[in-house]
């Protein structure tokens, strides 16, 4: 069999056997794969989410208070 363009010529083993063709179906499936292991990991590892009332404001009060110091922090005052 006669391939359509005379300088590519036809190779007639199998897509698998080709080491590029693993390269353009491998990377993208490996992707698919890890993203799917994230999501997995991040569906059964996550954390219960905590009503307000629950959480006493001694635990609260310090991340509140750095959360406001990083959000305008005073400047030490030259001597």
């Amino acid at each position: 069999m006669n391939s359509p363009n005379p300088r590519v010529p036809h190779d007639p083993s199998p897509w698998w056997q080709h080491r590029m063709m693993w390269l353009v179906f491998g990377g993208p499936a490996l992707v698919v794969v890890a993203a799917i292991a994230t999501a997995v990991i991040a569906v059964r590892g996550a954390d219960t989410v905590l009503n307000h009332d629950e959480v006493p404001d001694r635990v609260a009060a310090p991340a509140e208070q750095a959360r406001n110091h990083a959000a305008s922090p005073t400047l030490p005052t030259k001597r």
